[in-house]
């Protein structure tokens, strides 16, 4: 049977493509990487772009190949259980797996210029408050929003 992901050239240098289709709602799969707290250095250094927002205060460096996960502000994945990547529509063979970064985000401190294409690009990737109400709302009725966002933004849409 053909891997699930592959990491593989795209337009943004290197990305996770769908190594064979996958159904909506499937595990893509899991996200890990080393624990880090917000105080730590690793901030400040270009790895520190690579870090997921998993609470308040902590992060994990992601490993391969979860690392390869490219924005996108028209997501085809989303992470569930911070750190379950799953499909959120079926993905075909070949096709880039793309999830929000800002569903992942709650702290003020970084930002990225968006270059993910979509016709809905929002140009700037940053924290979920940042989002269109719609698309918040959107992102929470998913369950795609890290828990410790979700409970904090959930009765404010």
């Amino acid at each position: 049977m053909r891997s699930r992901v592959d990491i593989k050239a795209c337009e943004l240098g290197r990305g996770l493509l769908a190594g064979r289709d996958i159904p909506a709602g499937a595990l893509i799969l899991g996200l890990r990487g080393p624990r880090f707290e917000f105080d730590d250095p690793i901030h400040r250094r270009a790895e520190g772009a690579n870090l997921l927002q998993t609470g308040q205060r902590t992060y994990i460096l992601l490993d391969p190949p979860g690392v390869f996960a490219n924005h996108s502000c028209d997501p085809n994945a989303g992470i569930r259980g911070n750190r379950r990547l799953v499909a959120l529509r079926e993905i075909r063979e070949g096709e880039e797996i793309r999830f929000d970064y800002s569903t992942t985000m709650d702290e003020e401190m970084w930002t990225m210029p968006c270059r993910c294409g979509a016709a809905t690009c929002r140009g700037t990737v940053a924290d979920f408050k940042t989002l269109p109400l719609e698309i918040r709302r959107r992102y929470l009725a998913l369950g795609i929003v890290q828990g410790f966002i979700a409970r904090k933004y959930s009765t404010a849409v």
